[in-house]
């Protein structure tokens, strides 16, 4: 689905990201873990078209992504791919459900009817129907994450895009959490998540440890292997 090929990543002259390729296939759910200040943040806002590129290129299902323009790449982040971040980023005006349909009311591609029929099944399956009309600042964190969730699935997006998205959580809102992205994984969904969390990254299927921006290992799990204690001691390694 997506061929990263030698990108590279400045600022200021200073070299965040360097010569960095891999490839996430369809249905893949892959981990980017590394110390902080590594590049892990920089390579999924580069490979998402958020940031641009210093050289190498990013093709999504062979599209050459890094040479669109900004107006074009917009609107294929809009429906090719879904966000969510470590603080939900959502406004503050609007009610939980009219924050997750937003994004499918500006993307235009269905009637709007359809796009909250669509939310209100994303908001049952999550859990969070009863929350719906609530304001964003009287729901606890964890639920306010599964909604971003939510939000992040309304355009039928091909990958998920997640940065730290536990890491302003409790243990058990974490979980949760991660039921939910490794249910949406089962059922096709390619997902890529910035993590420091071990626990986090032990229920994907690939893990990128990256140092000084660039990939140092990569660590692939086989079939039912205990992932958190071969990701420990593959870890303590690196």
């Amino acid at each position: 689905m997506i061929k990263v090929e030698k990108i590279s990543k400045s600022f200021k002259n200073a070299k965040v990201l360097q010569d960095i390729s891999f490839e996430i296939k369809k249905g893949d759910f892959v981990a980017v873990m590394g110390p902080s200040g590594s590049g892990k943040s920089t390579l999924l806002y580069s490979i998402s078209g958020m940031d641009s590129l210093s050289c190498g290129s990013v093709l999504f299902e062979g599209i050459n992504i890094s040479e669109m323009q900004e107006e074009e790449l917009s609107a294929f982040r809009l429906t090719k791919m879904g966000f969510v971040f470590q603080n939900a980023q959502m406004l503050k005006n609007l009610s939980v459900f009219d924050n997750i349909i937003l994004p499918g009311l500006v993307a235009k591609k269905e009637l709007p009817d359809d796009i909250r029929k669509r939310a209100t099944k994303l908001m049952k399956r999550m859990e969070i129907e009863g929350i719906k009309e609530r304001d964003i600042r009287e729901v606890s964190g964890g639920q306010l994450q599964r909604a971003s969730i939510c939000r992040a699935m309304i355009n039928n997006p091909e990958i998920l895009f997640l940065d730290e998205p536990t890491g302003a959580l409790n243990s058990g809102a974490t979980d949760q959490v991660l039921a939910i992205l490794e249910d949406l994984n089962r059922d096709g969904m390619t997902i890529m998540t910035i993590t420091h969390n071990p626990h986090v990254a032990a229920k994907a299927r690939k893990v990128l440890y990256i140092r000084d921006g660039q990939i140092a290992a990569c660590k692939e799990f086989s079939v039912g292997a205990d992932r958190e204690r071969e990701l420990d001691e593959w870890l303590s390694r690196h």
